[in-house]
């Protein structure tokens, strides 16, 4: 007996969908019966993603070509996909550069804005235009990509982290609905992004980061279909009510967290360090009683 295609009859809104790990995504998602609406500013990374997701599964896919760091691009972009389709089940917010590769004070500035308004403003963008929708029809699956950066890649890094946070407290926002938010950390892969990184890196002399570079882009680094399976997961209904958690593409057991979701959601397990609203700081028992400053 085949089991049932975890994504049988839904619509994926994939950002980045053209190359590297969304190109990937959306291969995993057709592979699972998705409908896809792909969304990148080159047009013939979208063709050939489109011609690759049809040729292997057959799946049906449309190219929205937008920027998402533009809120109307964003926005049209979303409708005709809802236009086209009639619903967005799943949101993944993928689109990303590297950045600026430089230490912050020899950054350019415009350069560093544009990194967190594709990373930070993108996600923000994407679930802003959806979500009304998801709320209206009571479902709805966001996967925001995240990661890790380092040294020298500043405004990666910090809108990374942003990421997180955000996807934690929208989480927060949208308890008390069927919707759910998460975010994947996919680790250290070969995509074009690391090429650069690599690259740029041994540009300004920052040999670490060029030879963790050298690893990566020499068939070391995080496996890609392994985070395309776990944006999978998390846009199906298998998992159930996580929401608001970072997970590890490379690290954690995410097909064991079917048994264990009511578990996780009950803890602070795959979340960012926070005070707890219920203990707050400096009264919480995790902290040192420090004396308040102040009248």
């Amino acid at each position: 007996m085949v089991d049932a295609r975890r994504l049988e009859g839904k619509v994926a809104f994939i950002t980045g969908g053209g190359r590297g790990i969304g190109r990937a995504i959306a291969l995993a998602c057709a592979a699972e019966g998705a409908r896809l609406a792909l969304v990148s500013r080159t047009a013939t990374e979208l063709e050939e993603t489109t011609a690759m997701v049809m040729d292997e599964h057959g799946a049906e896919a449309i190219t929205l070509l937008a920027d998402v760091s533009a809120r109307d691009q964003v926005d049209l972009a979303v409708g005709r996909a809802l236009a086209h389709y009639g619903a967005i089940d799943v949101l993944v917010n993928n689109a990303g550069n590297i950045g600026p590769v430089n230490t912050a004070w020899n950054c350019d500035p415009e350069e560093w804005a544009r990194t967190i308004a594709i990373h930070l403003l993108g996600v923000f963008y994407g679930c802003h235009a959806v979500l009304p929708h998801m709320l209206e029809r009571g479902r709805g699956r966001i996967v925001n990509m995240s990661g890790v950066g380092g040294p020298n890649t500043t405004a990666y890094d910090a809108a990374k982290t942003a990421i997180v946070n955000f996807t934690e407290n929208l989480a927060l926002e949208l308890k008390d609905t069927p919707i759910t938010v998460n975010a994947i950390s996919p680790g250290s892969i070969h995509t074009r992004m690391w090429e650069e990184t690599r690259d740029l890196s041994l540009a300004i002399g920052d040999m670490a980061t060029y030879e963790r570079g050298v690893q990566v882009t020499s068939g070391q680094g995080a496996s890609i279909e392994r985070a395309a399976e776990l944006a999978v997961f998390l846009g199906s209904d298998a998992c159930g009510a996580l929401s608001g958690r970072l997970i590890r593409a490379f690290a954690d057991r995410f097909e064991d967290f079917p048994d264990h979701i009511e578990e996780i959601m009950a803890s602070e397990a795959y979340q960012l360090r926070r005070v707890d609203p219920a203990r707050p700081f400096p009264t919480s028992q995790s902290y040192p009683q420090l004396p308040l400053e102040g009248p």
